[in-house]
């Protein structure tokens, strides 16, 4: 009757994490660029009173055996690189990839951070930063008096200064790619940062080598699906109640034991 109790407990457990991950998800439905995480879980360990495949008599097995499992836990919280859907701003400097890839962001420690938001904008030295400010590691530099700024499909950053028609190009902003994205740390502020599950950053031209092309005056939206979230939340809350239920039936039975001792 313990085992019955540790193991609705760790049912309840598992659905508050899923409870948490949605939520985190439903907070972030309106955050450029952001990407849904999944609760996944694995069960536990199984107590064997009768081991399948072992010898019954001589000439007979044991077709099943008896395996009573202990719950579940936590194996791991995934982020889905789905794209989100493209809005358009008209802002010249708000940049979204169709596709695969990161924008390279510079952080102040010299280390490269990667994100999907490219809300863009210009600092008081002509830097193309994130909001917080981080610089861009491709490190372009806008001249003073541009009147306008042109970023094409391939990254090809084009500056134009007074009624002038012929334009200054003043850098290419690469992308990053990786093998396997959801290896990759969130460090918070749409930033993420490169791990040894992730692989190493591939980097190229935007359209090239696996990378998708940039849109200027659009934003990427977060993938997040609100109706389906709310219906995981649902289904997480009813399989919650239905652990504290098991858990509330197993107590009953070790009251009804205690009497009877």
């Amino acid at each position: 009757m313990i085992t019955a109790l540790n193991t609705a407990a760790t049912g309840m457990e598992a659905q508050q994490t899923k409870i948490d991950v949605i939520s985190n998800n439903l907070a972030n439905v309106n955050t450029t660029g952001f990407k849904k995480s999944r609760a996944d879980f694995q069960d536990l360990l199984y107590q064997d009173s009768r081991i399948v495949g072992s010898q019954a008599t001589q000439n007979t097995q044991i077709p099943t055996g008896t395996q009573v499992g202990h719950g579940v836990r936590l194996a791991g919280v995934t982020k889905i690189y789905t794209n989100g859907d493209i809005s358009k701003t008209g802002n010249e400097l708000d940049l979204a990839i169709e596709g695969p890839g990161f924008f390279r962001i510079r952080m102040p420690d010299g280390e490269t951070a990667y994100t999907r938001a490219g809300a863009f904008k210009l600092n008081g030295e002509g830097q193309i930063v994130t909001s917080d400010g981080h610089p861009l590691a491709s490190e372009i530099a806008v001249p003073e008096g541009t009147t306008e700024i042109s970023v094409g499909e391939d990254g090809t950053v084009t500056a134009f200064t007074g009624d002038s028609q012929q334009g200054q190009q003043i850098g290419n902003i690469e992308l990053a790619r990786f093998t396997n994205p959801a290896g990759l740390e969130s460090l918070g502020s749409n930033l993420h940062q490169q791990t040894p599950s992730s692989g190493e950053a591939l980097v190229g031209l935007p359209g090239q080598n696996g990378l998708g092309k940039l849109s200027q005056g659009y934003l990427e939206d977060s993938n997040v699906s609100v109706m389906k979230e709310m219906v995981s939340m649902i289904s997480a809350q009813r399989a919650y109640e239905t652990n504290s239920k098991a858990v509330q039936a197993a107590d009953t039975m070790l009251q009804t034991t205690n009497r009877m001792a």
